[in-house]
């Protein structure tokens, strides 16, 4: 048995295999940017700088 399609459905086809390619390149687009923003959350321990106790007030 022999299906064929008319110039309508053949259309329709199209549009949705082009609509399914647009939303497949937007997730990835969406991952591109996900993975580009991330930050790498490090922890160090923080340094007192040379600054700090410099002043002192002595008219108390």
């Amino acid at each position: 048995m022999e299906v064929s399609m008319n110039s309508q459905q053949a259309l329709e086809l199209k549009g949705v295999q082009m609509a399914n390619n647009q939303q497949k390149l937007v997730g990835q687009a969406s991952l591109q940017l996900l993975q580009s923003a991330a930050v790498e959350m490090t922890v160090s321990p923080s340094t007192p700088s040379a600054a700090v106790g410099q002043n002192i007030n002595t008219t108390a």
